[in-house]
This record gives C-alpha cells, structure tokens and sequence, in this order.
C-alpha cells in the first residue's frame, strides 16, 4: 500500500466557502467533507499568526484538510481570517490581535451550524490558539486541540471560562517550542482541570516533518474521532500527490 507523504491528498469533497462577519467582513475558506458518509464531526481550523505569513494553507491545517475527511470521517472546515492571504484569496479587514477575529470564528461556527456539520471542535495553532481560547468557549463547541499554545493574547480569565465550561482541552505543546515549552505549559493550564498538556519530544514551534505532523493530526483524531486513532499511514485506496508550482 503507498505510504501517506508530506503531500499526499486523499479523496473528499472540496468546496471554497465564503463567510460573512456581523461585522460585515466577507472571509475565503475551504469546506472538506468525506465523499461516501455523512461527517462523523467537524474540526474547524484557526490558523498561525497573519502577521509572520499564518494563513489557512499553513502546513498542518492543510494536511487536515487533505487527510481527515478519508481517513477519519471528519469535515474539516479553514478559513482565513480578517485580512489574511492565502493562494484562495484574501479576506477583507484587517489584523485585529485576536479581538476582531473573534467575530471571523462566530461565522465560521454560524455557517457550520447552517450546513449540518456536526460537534464541531476547534483545532488552533499558535495564534489560533489565542483565538480560540478567547472566544472559542461558545456553543456548539465541543472542545478545542491547541498546537503550540503561545498564550499571547489569552488571560487567566479566558482559561477560568475554560475551567468553568468543562469543555475538553487539548494543549499539544512541542518540547522545543520558541514560547511556550512543556513544563511552563502544565502551569499555566493546570487551572483548567480539564486540561490536557500532550509534550511533543523533539518537536519545533512550526511541527517541520511528517513525524511531527502526524503526532499532531493524530492527537486531533485521539480526541474527536477516537475510533479512527491511530491515524492510518498507508492508504489501499487513491491518492493525489499535490504541487505548489
């Protein structure tokens, strides 16, 4: 069987959404749902910092995208948010500090509610995480996996709404992280009961290799889709090897 590879793209259904803010920002985005089932949940990306060239294309997001909808049944919507650039255009606005883009999440959420897709859960990264402690503690939410939490912007009453919620918690923390490194990591959210810090030996910030992305997408799985974990790595069926040029 062909082994699933940095670009490996597995079969699903791709549609370009657009979003529309109550701010009244229109926002690009993809929706990926597997083609022969109804979605077994959803996984709604927050993606890296726009300001150092985060966007929904960034590496680990779109390897949900490519892999998720056939290997674990799961609808993977991304988007980018208020005034971020991706090869699927640009949404309008601009970079808010993850205040603003708070707004980009309850559209994102409004528009998977409208079309069906069930127990949504949050998947940041970095930024994203930000955003989705900030604001991401909201029905329909089912819990959130966080990939290199920076906590940045969030606050200790951002995490004690977490607390109070006991929605689930899944800090994915690499061992070599520039901002937040495992043992920091288990302090900050030990006010979260609920919380749990997953340390990532050998991991960076960026998760650069497939070894890394894998842990990272099957942690994703672990929690949302437990029946599908461990996440396969070899695929009997068809499979398309994507290229940026």
């Amino acid at each position: 069987m062909p082994e699933i590879v940095a670009n490996s793209v597995l079969p699903a259904s791709r549609q370009p959404i657009t979003l529309t803010t109550s701010d009244g920002l229109r926002l690009v985005g993809e929706l990926a749902t597997p083609l022969d089932r109804a979605p077994l949940g959803t996984i709604v990306c927050l993606h890296p910092l726009p300001t150092a060239a985060g966007m929904m294309d960034s590496h680990v997001l779109r390897k949900a995208a490519w892999r998720l909808p056939a290997l674990a049944g799961l609808a993977v919507l991304r988007f980018n948010t208020r005034g971020t650039t991706s090869a699927a255009g640009t949404s309008e606005g601009q970079y808010d500090d993850a205040r603003g883009e708070g707004l980009d999440l309850a559209a994102a959420l409004s528009y998977a509610s409208a079309s069906g897709l069930p127990d949504p859960w949050l998947l940041g990264w970095s930024f994203g995480t930000d955003v989705a402690l900030k604001h991401g503690n909201v029905d329909p939410v089912q819990g959130a996996v966080l990939l290199s939490p920076a906590l940045r912007f969030s606050t200790v009453a951002d995490l004690d709404g977490w607390a109070a919620s006991g929605r689930p918690l899944v800090a994915v923390v690499p061992e070599l992280d520039d901002y937040l490194r495992p043992d920091e990591a288990r302090e900050r959210f030990a006010r979260v009961p609920q919380a749990e810090v997953v340390a990532v030996p050998g991991a960076r910030h960026l998760w650069v290799g497939e070894k890394y992305v894998r842990i990272a997408l099957g942690e994703v799985v672990r929690h949302v889709a437990p029946a599908a974990y461990p996440l396969a790595t070899w695929t009997d069926g068809p499979m398309e090897r994507w290229s940026d040029l």
